[in-house]
């Protein structure tokens, strides 16, 4: 039948237990109130909940609260004739939870929440929460790790070339391409990521990381490569997932790549294609190398006359600029939309390389020049405002750090869209776990308000 229970200290009632045994008063003075679910609900059934004064810490405050526990022999608001043929259901997990709730603020001795079940329930349900972003972050680390550099994939539904027909091809056709995928499979270098076609050995699709001391550093590039009929008597088609961004004299927004060795630009001797010696591995090195460079300006060939100029010096900087912006920006189109076959790449590239790319924001907006050696990200303080309170610049050498800060003061643009884009990218990479902690302090510590 249905106990009501009212507390001596709350002066409320609240009903905690329900069962066929009728709990006694008249043993003494003050009792547990305890019961069962089994006669009400079934299958479901809760062991009585036990807890010895000695169980708590013995102090002033625990004994008032205890007093919610115990029921006056007294109280006349336990009355089985209340003319309420109404019965109630009892809940354990609400049970458990109220009773938890009352212990939210007390200080229990090591090893007590091991012998209270509502306690064991909490910290398990929030051990698995902490389990289940942990499983997620392992599986983007796996799938990355196991990642390889060369592999067949069945075929490719995105691809730029996906509806052009190769059109008849020979058996020395397919056996040169074996040839090539050979080569790619053993000679590789690390930075770069290729998938190819079973069931069209005419494509292929390249990922590129970004140099290091490069506009391009830490980025992904990706690629497109289609064989003809022809080949290899003539070069591969290759196309440049732009993004609708120019971040390269040889690379185009309508995804054009300009380079002799593809016959897309003048070029003499080793620089054009030799069916019998140049190689797809070719190809993507000479992308890397001589594309992704340290001063792309000066790729143009109308503006390579001034490289030894103030003029054109000054010029490269700016264009480093806005082609780092652009390089985020592709970081970003990337992530929110990675090419079919890898996936897997750009999540696990992107949170193990999330934060030296932050931190390389950071240092860009302290006024180094872009492409500039990067302090160790842990050795560096930020104070919120952009400004560094570290002495880890000073690893860097004195000379380097004089000729390598930005000379020009026409900053402002490239700063408001670099604080854009980092807000951008933070958030991308806190989402595919990269160790974004650091940031995210600096973010609370400038919006918290003045002492």
């Amino acid at each position: 039948f249905p106990c009501r229970c009212r507390g001596p200290q709350q002066g409320g009632s609240s009903c905690w237990a329900t069962g066929a045994a009728a709990w006694s008063s008249s043993q003494q003075k003050r009792q547990r109130c305890e019961g069962s679910s089994s006669d009400q609900v079934g299958s479901s059934t809760s062991a009585s909940v036990q807890m010895t004064e000695s169980e708590l810490p013995d102090t002033d405050y625990v004994e008032n609260e205890e007093e919610d526990y115990y029921m006056d022999d007294d109280d006349d608001d336990c009355d089985d004739d209340n003319g309420d043929d109404s019965e109630y259901e009892f809940d354990e997990a609400d049970f458990n939870q109220q009773l938890a709730d009352k212990f939210d603020d007390l200080d229990l001795p090591p090893g007590v929440e091991a012998t209270v079940p509502w306690l064991q329930k909490l910290a398990a349900n929030d051990e698995q929460d902490g389990a289940s972003d942990e499983l997620v972050e392992d599986e983007i680390t796996r799938k990355y790790k196991a990642f390889q550099q060369f592999y067949t994939v069945q075929n490719f539904s995105d691809h730029h070339y996906a509806n052009k027909s190769v059109g008849k091809t020979s058996r020395e056709w397919a056996k040169r391409i074996q040839h090539d995928w050979k080569l790619l499979e053993k000679d590789l270098p690390a930075s770069i990521f290729v998938r190819v076609a079973e069931d069209r050995m005419d494509l292929l699709r390249a990922a590129i990381i970004g140099p290091k001391g490069t506009p391009y550093h830490d980025g992904l590039f990706f690629f497109d490569a289609h064989f003809t009929s022809n080949y290899p008597s003539e070069p591969p088609l290759v196309y440049y997932h732009s993004g609708g961004l120019r971040l390269n004299p040889n690379l185009y927004n309508c995804g054009k790549v300009c380079l002799s060795l593809l016959g897309t630009w003048s070029g003499s001797g080793c620089e054009k294609w030799n069916s019998a010696h140049s190689t797809m591995l070719q190809v993507l090195v000479s992308i890397q190398a001589l594309i992704l460079n340290e001063k792309p300006y000066f790729n143009e060939p109308g503006y390579a006359g001034s490289a030894n100029t103030a003029t054109g010096q000054q010029h490269s900087v700016e264009y480093n600029k806005n082609t780092f912006l652009h390089s985020c920006r592709t970081m970003l189109y990337s992530l929110r939309r990675p090419p079919e076959h890898f996936g897997d790449l750009v999540a696990g590239h992107f949170r193990e390389r999330g934060r030296t790319i932050l931190a390389a924001c950071k240092h860009y907006l302290e006024g180094n020049m872009v492409g500039s050696e990067v302090p160790e990200e842990e050795e560096v303080e930020y104070d919120g405002t952009g400004a560094s309170s570290s002495s880890s610049s000073s690893s860097v050498p004195k000379k380097q750090e004089v000729m390598r800060v930005d000379p020009l003061g026409r900053r402002t643009m490239f700063i408001d869209n670099l604080k854009t884009l980092f807000e951008d990218l933070l958030m991308e990479f806190n989402v595919k776990g990269a160790d974004t902690r650091k940031f995210l302090e600096d973010k609370v510590k400038k919006n918290l308000p003045a002492a």
